[in-house]
């Protein structure tokens, strides 16, 4: 098998957190299998404002071939407020492009995002350096909820900023990847002059690989504890601003259950982890209110606070149940589900029956997928939320396990396999 070079620019990477990171390392971890030798450009851990994980970095190979560089001081751009690592490191990351391009022959290049500026490099690369480039949007750019925000708030000038930048990246985009098909139809519907075709909806997936690790090296000093003397059911991620509705009708059932059975709810502990998504555990509390409203805020632990990910994926395997909650938005897509599948334990999860996650979770088996049309739909479904958390707390195994070959596909090496026929396409 022949073996070409792929630049990968990913402006944050381990030991950074921010969950961005984890496309870059996946896919370095994967690509060689496929023909593909990755080449990482990231920013240097010493430019990074947010809280390191070295136990993530260690999640990297060795052999992995990074180019580290420099960003402007964050201390002295935040005065003008400026804090993106893509534009604090836009220079260092065009200037090792170009020399890496220089040194040695490079097949395609992956800009992947957010942070979204190092986009604005696909000219340079296309025209300049005679490159491929695939432009990776693991979230939008453009937001829809941007064009709502109040005129000169910050969200709208965002909103406008974006608007403005997004296309003159796109236009030199090779071939354009995202988290979902409704993602590229948004895309496409605000750009007619996109050529559909070089356009894939590509999930971030998940590696059984870092179990493996995490099996070999648990956390020592974990942030979050699971009550031994309780039955632990977990939720770990972020709180998604139009979850309310869904966080709500489980607490009714949880209500439901421990009317009907209080002696089996006591022993129950719904754990929130990372709801904030902030390393540093700054922002209120998003659940707890929910829970206090509900009347079971004795069974509700909230911890806002990011955890590391090995610890997040330490509390999927120790938990007895898992939750999966998305929103109320019938496109949106959650990436954390194929760890939360990959964890193997029993769960319950509430999308929208239009959700590509709720498919994939329906097929696996393994828990009670629920799903509704519509918000009126919610309030019926509290009751069939009290016997799936019943179910788990007296029978786990009558929900049986879920099945590897539903997630199959959405593991990171055949979804790197995915990104590695996009490059073989591009660089023809």
């Amino acid at each position: 098998m022949t073996t070409r070079t792929l630049a990968i620019l990913s402006p944050h990477f381990p030991p950074a957190t921010l969950a961005g990171v984890h496309r870059a390392r996946l896919l370095a971890r994967h690509l060689p299998a496929f023909g593909w030798q990755p080449v990482v450009i990231r920013a240097d851990a010493s430019t990074y404002t947010e809280p390191l994980d070295p136990a993530l970095a260690r999640l990297v190979s060795s052999e992995l071939r990074q180019i580290k560089t420099g960003a402007l001081p964050a201390a002295v751009m935040r005065r003008i407020g400026i804090g993106d690592i893509g534009i604090r490191a836009y220079r260092p990351f065009a200037v090792a492009l170009s020399q890496l391009a220089q040194r040695e022959p490079v097949s395609a290049v992956l800009i992947t995002g957010s942070p979204f500026y190092p986009m604005l490099l696909a000219g340079m690369v296309r025209e300049r350096l005679g490159l491929p480039v695939v432009l990776d949007f693991q979230d939008p750019w453009v937001s829809a909820e941007g064009a709502l925000r109040a005129p000169w708030s910050k969200g709208r000038l965002a909103h406008s900023l974006s608007s403005f930048l997004e296309p003159r990246a796109v236009r030199h985009a090779s071939f354009i990847t995202s988290v979902s098909e409704r993602q590229n139809d948004e895309m496409a519907a605000r750009y007619p002059w996109l050529d559909r075709s070089r356009m894939a909806a590509i999930p971030i997936g998940g590696d059984p690989a870092d179990f493996e690790a995490l099996r070999a090296n648990p956390p020592d000093n974990p942030v979050v504890r699971l009550d031994p003397e309780k039955i632990n059911l977990s939720y770990v991620g972020t709180f998604l601003p139009r979850a309310g509705p869904l966080v709500r009708t489980v607490f009714t059932g949880l209500r439901l259950l421990r009317d009907s059975d209080p002696l089996l709810a006591v022993k129950l502990q719904l754990n929130f982890v990372g709801t904030s998504n902030q390393p540093s555990g700054s922002g209120a509390h998003r659940v707890a209110p929910l829970a206090q409203e509900a009347g079971v805020a004795d069974l509700v632990r909230e911890t806002p606070q990011r955890v590391p990910y090995l610890e997040a994926l330490s509390l999927l395997a120790q938990s007895d149940g898992l939750m999966m909650i998305g929103s109320d938005e019938p496109h949106y897509t959650a990436s954390k589900i194929y760890p939360n599948l990959m964890a193997n334990r029993p769960f319950i999860s509430l999308f929208h029956e239009a959700s590509s996650a709720h498919a994939i979770l329906a097929a696996s088996g393994g828990g009670r997928a629920l799903s509704f049309a519509g918000l009126p739909e919610l309030p019926a479904l509290a009751p069939a939320i009290a016997e799936a958390l019943k179910a788990i707390a007296r029978n786990p195994d009558s929900l049986g396990s879920p099945d590897p070959a539903v997630y199959e596909p959405y593991t990171a090496r055949n979804i790197a396999g995915q990104f590695a026929s996009v490059f073989d396409r591009v660089s023809r």
